[in-house]
C-alpha cells in the first residue's frame, strides 16, 4: 500500500495549475475572438497561422522538453528546475499575446498570430510538461494519483472559471479606466502573466518530489525514447479517446460567445454562461475521481463524455433568440465534462509503469511531453476549424448573422463535437488498465526492483 500524500502538499502542488489553467482559458475561449473582434484579423487567417504553429515547432518542443526534462539532473530535481526558469518568459509571453496591433491583414497578420504563438508555446511547454510530469514521480498508487489529479484540477477549474468568466469582463474595467480596445486586452494579458509566474513559482519552491519514485535520468537515445510510446498499448488507445474528446471540447468552447453572442442574442451574459458550465465542472471534480474509483477510471470517462455530448446536442435545438434552457444545458454539460479533467490526466501516470516494464527506465517526462503536444495540437486544430467554418458559412464580425452563418455555427458548436465525443467511448468503455491490473504491475516491478538490488 503506498503512503498517503498530505493534504497540504496536494494544495501547494495543484496551485501552479491554477495560472497554467487561466492563460489556456483565456486563449480557448477568447484568441480566436480577440483575433477576429479586437485585432480586426481574418478568422480563416488566425486559425490557419495557429494550426501551422502546431504543425511545426509545437509537434517538437512538447516531446524535447520532456525527454529533455528525463534526462537532467540538478539540485532542484528533474522537472522543477524547467519550472524555475520559465516562470518570467511565461508571464511576458502572456501579456504579449494579448498585444498585437489593430489593422493587420494577410501576410502580415499571419506572422504576428504565428510569431507570438511560437513566444507563448514556447514557455507554456517548458513549464507545464515538466509540472505534469511530476504527478507519477509523487505517488504510484492508482487512487492517489486520481486524488491528486483532482486537487489539482480543482485549481484547474478555477483557472478555467477566471479565464472564461473574467477575461471580457476586465478588459471591460480597463476599458472604463479610460483605455482603448487594444490597450484593454494588453492590460488583461498583463494581469493574466502576472498570476502564472506567481502560481507557478510557489509551487516549485514549496513542494519536492520523491527521489525513490523519481527514479534515475534515462540512457535511451533519443530515437528510441521517441518510439517506444507508440509501442505502449493503453498509451495508444487513451490518446486516441483523447484526442478525439479533446478536439470536440475545444471546438464547442471556441464558439460558444459566437452562439450565445448570434444565435442566443444573449452576449452580455456570455461569462455567466461558462461560468455556470466551469463551476459545475468544479463541484463535480470530487464525484468524478469517487465513480472512477468504483467503475475503473476509462468507463468513468466515457460516461462523463456520454452525458455532456447529449447535453451540448440539446442547445441545436434551442430557437433564436433568448433562452433560460443555455444555462441547464451548461450545468448538464459541465457535470459530464468534469470527467475531462479527472480521468485522462489520471490514466495518463498509470501508463508509465507499463513503459517501464519494457525499458526498466522511469520516463514520465517523454509522456508528458507527447500529451502536452496532443492537448495542444487538438486544441489549434478546434481553433483551426471553428476559424474555418465561421468563414465557410459566411460570418461576419460585429453585425447580424445570415441564416447559414448562424447555422454554421450551430453545427459546429452543438452536432460536429458531440457526434465525434461520441465516436471515442467504446474505447474508453474496453480501457485496458483497471484498478486490479495495474495493482499486480506495480507489484511486479517493484518485486524486480528488489531482485537487482539483492542481486
Amino acid at each position: 500500500m503506498q503512503k498517503k500524500l498530505p493534504l497540504g502538499f496536494k494544495i501547494r502542488y495543484g496551485l501552479a495549475d491554477l495560472g497554467f489553467a487561466l492563460i489556456t482559458s483565456a486563449m480557448q475561449f477568447f484568441l480566436l475572438f480577440y483575433y477576429t473582434d479586437v485585432a480586426g484579423i481574418n478568422p480563416a487567417i488566425a486559425g490557419s497561422a495557429l494550426l501551422v504553429g502546431k504543425l511545426t515547432w509545437d509537434a517538437l518542443n512538447d516531446p524535447l522538453f520532456g525527454y529533455i526534462s528525463d534526462r537532467t539532473r540538478s539540485r532542484f530535481g528533474r522537472r522543477r528546475i524547467f519550472m524555475l526558469l520559465g516562470a518570467l518568459p511565461l508571464g511576458i509571453a502572456a501579456w504579449v499575446m494579448f498585444s498585437l496591433p489593430t489593422g493587420l491583414s494577410g501576410a502580415g497578420a499571419f506572422f504576428a498570430v504565428l510569431g507570438t504563438f511560437f513566444l507563448i508555446d514556447t514557455f507554456h511547454t517548458m513549464t507545464t510538461t515538466p509540472y505534469y510530469a511530476l504527478t507519477p514521480e509523487l505517488t504510484r498508487d492508482y487512487s492517489e494519483r486520481a486524488s491528486l489529479t483532482s486537487i489539482r484540477n480543482m485549481f484547474s477549474v478555477f483557472g478555467y472559471i477566471l479565464g472564461a468568466a473574467v477575461t471580457t469582463i476586465l478588459a471591460g474595467i480597463f476599458q472604463g479606466a479610460g483605455m482603448n480596445l487594444q490597450a484593454a486586452w494588453s492590460a488583461t494579458g498583463a494581469v493574466f502573466g502576472a498570476i502564472a509566474l506567481t502560481t507557478t513559482l510557489v509551487t516549485t519552491l514549496t513542494i519536492r518530489e520523491d527521489p525513490a519514485e523519481a527514479g534515475e535520468p534515462s540512457k535511451l537515445p533519443p530515437a528510441k525514447a521517441f518510439l517506444i510510446p507508440f509501442r505502449n498499448r493503453p498509451f495508444i488507445i487513451l490518446m486516441i479517446a483523447f484526442i478525439l474528446s479533446s478536439f470536440s471540447f475545444t471546438v464547442l468552447t471556441a464558439l460558444v460567445p459566437y452562439f450565445i453572442q448570434y444565435q442566443l442574442g444573449m452576449g452580455d451574459q456570455v461569462s455567466f454562461v461558462l461560468l455556470v458550465m466551469l463551476l459545475t465542472i468544479g463541484i463535480f471534480l470530487i464525484p468524478a475521481k469517487k465513480v472512477s474509483d468504483r467503475i475503473n477510471k476509462g468507463p468513468a470517462y466515457a460516461l462523463g463524455l456520454g452525458i455532456a455530448s447529449l447535453a451540448v446536442i440539446g442547445s441545436f435545438f434551442l430557437a433564436p433568440g433568448p433562452s433560460f434552457l443555455i444555462y441547464v444545458i451548461a450545468a448538464v454539460a459541465g457535470m459530464g465534462f468534469s470527467a475531462q479533467w479527472v480521468c485522462p490526466w489520471s490514466m495518463l501516470p498509470d501508463v508509465v509503469e507499463y513503459d517501464e516494464k519494457m525499458t526498466g527506465e522511469r520516463r514520465e517526462g517523454i509522456y508528458y511531453g507527447l500529451w502536452a503536444f496532443l492537448t495542444k495540437f487538438t486544441s489549434a486544430l478546434g481553433v483551426a476549424v471553428s476559424g474555418w467554418a465561421l468563414d465557410l458559412f459566411g460570418y461576419v464580425p460585429n453585425v447580424e448573422q445570415t441564416a447559414r452563418a448562424l447555422f454554421g455555427i450551430r453545427l459546429f458548436f452543438a452536432i460536429i463535437p458531440s457526434v465525434i465525443i461520441l465516436i471515442s467511448l467504446p474505447l474508453l468503455i474496453r480501457y485496458p488498465i483497471t484498478r486490479k491490473s495495474h495493482a499486480a504491475l506495480v507489484k511486479e516491478l517493484a518485486e524486480e526492483k528488489a531482485l537487482r538490488q539483492h542481486s
